[in-house]
């Protein structure tokens, strides 16, 4: 799997990502354990990068970049990546794309939990989950 990262988001990466990072794409639909957020109204179409200090096996799926990261992906995440990927930065938003259009407008970004989110976090957070 390969993305492009245009020039404005390599650069807003670079101040976000420290050197030596791992950087993973992980679907910030409530269905990863990096997402407390999200439900069935967001299935596959919120994305976000969780940068952690380590690899982490279940995101284990290469995504070669032109922005010389670190960068990885879990085998469920492949279904919602299309050819074409690409990652850009406008208007204060980084914004995922492939060659079927927009898949987020707004990827958000941030390190990875101390500690993993668990099925009673997202039961306790019930009506904020759509």
């Amino acid at each position: 799997m390969k993305i492009n990262i245009k020039s404005a988001a390599a650069t807003y990466l670079a101040n976000k990502v420290p050197a030596g990072k791992h950087v993973f794409l992980a679907l910030d639909d409530g269905s990863t354990k990096f997402s407390k957020l999200g439900g069935s109204c967001t299935i596959g179409n919120k994305f976000q990068l969780v940068i952690a200090d380590t690899a982490d096996a279940e995101y284990n799926v290469v995504i070669d970049n032109n922005a010389d990261l670190t960068l990885t992906t879990a085998q469920p995440e492949l279904t919602f990546l299309g050819s074409g990927l690409a990652l850009d930065y406008q208007n204060a938003m980084l914004r995922l794309t492939d060659d079927s259009g927009i898949l987020d407008g707004a990827v958000t970004i941030g390190a990875a939990p101390e500690q993993t989110v668990s099925k009673k976090e997202m039961v306790d957070l019930g009506g904020k989950i759509c």
